[in-house]
């Protein structure tokens, strides 16, 4: 009786681990276990596709809700800082990266990245997908570039998985310049910060960035290479973190990162100059029309610090193609 019983719950256990993906006219909304877990926000007042916010298998909130929510507690910096998003602070002059509407975007201006396509939309009981395409477009509203991304989103009893696949292909010559202003990146909650001057007292900061090397820090983990960082801290009570994976087929693995004590959190191959101190040093790269980029990045929401949750063992196999 007692093993048909477990086998029961085993059942239903099972029954209940899905995702599920509902389309809306602006955003996209993911469920996971019976959960929300976060929104992909692509509708024509975004700047750029965003997901927002990024929850534990708790259901703790591990971004910053700022600029689209205020919240005590918080620092309302860099309003371009939108949940987890990716883009670039250089296109040919053209600033994707702080792109706000109440922003002027360095160099030529600002550009934007629209929603082309919602290409498919899949829900499942183990994973559940969303695949769409964007144009990059610069100030004058050009394309310069398209953006076809899928993002899958895996079930598990306690970590929240997403897999990120990026292809930009060039619609004219391209150039993305040396700049530490992009590129994947998400802006963390700000329980999860590293402690530092001027953070608002309301909330205690309590987070730490480690690096795959295993060197700690802002001063030794900003501007270095490293196949993954993990930032992790406690989130109202509970220790969360959250780790990002570059892909070992990424250009430039492993790639250099821009993660700071107030709470971005960014992976950057271009940045060179910046993140090795060195003016001769070009880490730009130039697409003839119809060349393309590739980027795949893991997140990882994980429970406990980075050795509790085995992070290089689930780097290992992530790189190991499982």
């Amino acid at each position: 009786m007692q093993r048909y019983l477990s086998s029961l719950l085993l059942l239903a256990a099972l029954a209940a681990a899905q995702v599920k993906i509902a389309q809306g006219p602006d955003r996209i909304e993911v469920e996971i276990d019976g959960k929300p877990f976060t929104t992909f926000f692509v509708g024509p007042e975004a700047p750029k596709p965003y997901l927002h916010p990024l929850r534990s298998a708790s259901g703790k909130v591990v971004t910053r809700y700022y600029p689209m929510e205020q919240r005590e507690g918080e620092r309302r910096d860099h309003p371009h800082h939108r949940g987890l998003w990716f883009t670039h602070g250089d296109v040919n002059g053209w600033d994707f990266w702080a792109n706000e509407p109440m922003q002027k975007g360095v160099g030529k201006g600002k550009g934007k990245v629209v929603l082309k396509q919602v290409i498919a939309v899949k829900s499942g009981q183990r994973q559940g997908s969303i695949e769409a395409s964007f144009d990059w477009l610069d100030g004058t509203g050009k394309p310069l570039l398209n953006e076809r991304r899928t993002m899958v989103f895996h079930s598990h009893p306690e970590l929240r998985v997403v897999d990120f696949d990026i292809h930009l292909t060039a619609l004219e010559t391209v150039k993305f310049g040396d700049t530490k202003e992009g590129t994947f990146a998400l802006r963390l909650a700000p329980s999860l910060e590293e402690p530092s001057r001027g953070a608002p007292e309301s909330v205690p900061r309590t987070g730490k960035m480690v690096n795959a090397e295993g060197l700690e820090g802002e001063r030794q983990v900003w501007g270095k290479r490293s196949a993954w960082v993990d930032y992790f801290g406690e989130v109202d009570g509970e220790k969360l973190g959250v780790a990002i994976f570059d892909h070992p087929g990424n250009p430039k693995h492993p790639t250099f990162w821009h993660a700071r004590s107030y709470g971005l959190f960014a992976a950057n191959i271009f940045g060179e100059h910046d993140f090795m101190a060195d003016k001769n040093r070009d880490g730009s790269i130039t697409l003839q029309p119809g060349g393309s980029l590739r980027f795949r990045y893991r997140v990882v929401i994980h429970p406990g610090d980075f050795k509790s949750a085995g992070i290089a063992e689930l780097y290992r196999q992530y790189a190991a193609g499982k």
